[in-house]
């Protein structure tokens, strides 16, 4: 029957495993697709929301699990947000997001549940370096709170923030949720060996930020930047205090990307930071 599925395993009422003729099992969603259906039932294909195909065998074994461990509510409310997503992003998404996102927000639901609060350190810095997953990441915390009656907070926004950019560039949590880290300890630097305070919604924040996250991106692709020798000893001897905070903040980036920075950064970042010193007295 091409114009169905057969069941091969029912997770609950709105999650099945299927046999596909191309992709052996997938996982299927839609809204009451698993009610009242058994194993090798026939199902339409009209009632498929989405459907996707965990090749990894342990990644596929382990949804299996998590879905009959979490409400079927959530599974509803996370497939609406991928597909949201998608469609707003036009972005083929990474799979595994299915698995991280119901993880990490069945663990936030119990979290709520027995009001223990976890404060997210680079909810800002989250924010402002990305700011279009950050509004997606809005829209699925006011689903939750609109479908499920729980509201998970501004932190949860930023953290869901960072799943949905891991999905749509194909680079791990861990990778995604370093950069926000190191961005958010490299401006605590600035603001510690410059003694000032920089607002995080000002303007020099946001270009603080930017100038940051760019030169992250160049590091990481071993680009190098033109190198401005007179401007550097110019910088060196004029404001020598601004250049070794600048140093600094190139030593802990080359330490923590273990990738090499280009004499050049410092003399940018030099820069920079004469104009954060210089509006923030």
């Amino acid at each position: 029957m091409s114009n169905s599925l057969q069941v091969a395993k029912v997770l609950n009422n709105n999650v099945i495993i299927a046999n596909h003729p191309q992709h052996d099992e997938v996982v299927v969603i839609g809204k009451g697709i698993g009610f009242n259906r058994k194993s090798n039932d026939f199902v339409p294909l009209e009632l498929v929301e989405k459907m996707f195909i965990l090749k990894n065998q342990q990644e596929q074994e382990q949804y299996k699990q998590l879905v009959r461990q979490v409400d079927e509510k959530l599974i509803e409310v996370i497939g609406e947000v991928i597909m949201y997503i998608s469609k707003k992003t036009q972005t083929e998404l990474n799979e595994h997001i299915h698995i991280a996102l119901t993880d990490h927000l069945a663990f936030a639901l119990k979290r709520a549940e027995q009001d223990i609060a976890i404060h997210n350190p680079f909810l800002y810095e989250t924010k402002e370096i990305y700011p279009v997953e950050f509004e997606l990441a809005e829209y699925a915390i006011d689903l939750i709170r609109r479908k499920m009656g729980v509201d998970l907070g501004d932190d949860e926004i930023g953290f869901v923030a960072l799943y949905i950019n891991s999905a749509m560039t194909n680079r791990h949590i861990s990778e995604v949720r370093g950069q926000a880290e190191l961005i958010a300890d490299l401006v605590c630097i600035v603001e510690q060996e410059l003694d000032v305070v920089i607002q995080r919604n000002s303007l020099d924040y946001s270009r603080l930020l930017t100038h940051l996250r760019f030169a992250i991106e160049r590091i990481r692709r071993g680009e190098r930047v033109g190198e401005i020798h007179k401007l550097e000893g110019l910088l060196k001897q004029e404001y020598p205090t601004l250049y070794d905070v600048a140093k600094k903040l190139t030593q802990v980036m080359e330490q923590r990307l273990k990738k090499t920075v280009y004499p050049a950064e410092v003399s940018y970042l030099t820069m920079h930071l004469h104009r954060v010193a210089h509006t923030n007295v």
